[in-house]
């Protein structure tokens, strides 16, 4: 892997994939690379030929995931109720792109986000399922959170900098319609929570990211769960962010129901969920998403 030097996202492309391909699997040179429809950011993701796909780092926090991935996924795979990505071979450095890169299985669906969630209360029934049998796999030697998954699976609190930094420039001038000095105070007053407890068992398998661009759709169910490059093993209540980001309702009800955790779990959840909503908000006041997640962990 390289160094911590940046690299430019729009050099990775389909012709660089090409090139790559060729050069390290020349039993591959016959089939077509093709876009996808959302390619990502921490990888870029192409599709080669029907059956496999190409995943690239964009970046040296991102490219530390592919051994982690390679190694544990095939592991994970037989204890858990959906599909998963499977490796079929790890790809070098080369032709100017300085991480290591993999090839996968082709996973067919829809991402929920541009899907859609079907059944709500299903959807959110299904996905909490997962989450246990996650729960379940055995964590013994799993990757402990880190710069490889953004340190997923630590307390919330190693972003109170962030957080803190956040609440104080948004609190000038608020978010929600209502006095500045209430949207900080109750701001404040979710992330003490959060920070109030440490999840007191075994470390144990998260996924990291669970969100709509991450949870395959076919016919109106949950039938894969796909980019475990945030996965870890740890406190498991960042898993639990799609309550506020996605989910109202019957549907968060029967999330919450599936996937059992307890009262103080959910609260550092939340904390998770604030401290994404208030960077992105800082970043960009327009942001719809975030101030709909804000809006939700308001009304909770």
């Amino acid at each position: 892997m390289s160094s911590g030097k940046a690299f430019d996202r729009d050099s990775i492309d389909l012709a660089l994939a090409r090139r790559l391909v060729d050069a390290q699997f020349p039993a591959w040179r016959e089939l077509p690379i093709r876009p996808v429809a959302l390619s990502g950011w921490d990888n870029r993701t192409f599709r080669l030929g029907d059956e496999l796909s190409i995943r690239m780092p964009t970046g040296p926090w991102y490219a530390q995931q592919v051994a982690k991935e390679q190694t544990w996924l095939p592991r994970l795979a037989p204890v858990l109720p959906l599909p998963i990505p499977t490796p079929v071979a790890v790809g070098e450095p080369g032709d100017g792109y300085p991480f290591p890169w993999s090839v996968y299985r082709w996973i067919a669906g829809e991402p929920a986000a541009s899907a859609g969630l079907g059944d709500a209360v299903a959807f959110g029934e299904a996905v909490g399922g997962f989450l246990v049998a996650l729960r379940g796999a055995d964590a013994r030697g799993g990757p402990a959170p880190g710069e490889h998954n953004f340190f997923r699976g630590d307390p919330p609190a190693v972003y109170a900098e962030e957080t803190e930094r956040a609440i104080a420039a948004l609190g000038r001038e608020g978010w929600s319609g209502a006095a500045p000095g209430a949207d900080a105070d109750w701001a404040r007053g979710v992330w003490a929570d959060a920070l109030d407890s440490l999840w007191g068992g075994d470390p144990v398998w998260l996924h990291g990211d669970i969100a709509v661009g991450n949870l395959l759709m076919r016919d109106g169910r949950l039938s894969a769960v796909i980019d475990f490059g945030t996965s870890g093993v740890g406190d498991p209540a960042c898993d639990l962010v799609l309550a506020w980001t996605s989910l109202e309702g019957a549907g968060r009800s029967a999330f919450r129901r599936g996937v059992g955790l307890d009262d103080a779990t959910w609260a550092r959840a939340k904390g998770w969920a604030l401290w994404k909503a208030l960077i992105v908000l800082a970043e960009d006041r327009g942001s719809v998403e975030a101030r709909t997640t804000l809006a939700r962990l308001r009304a909770a």
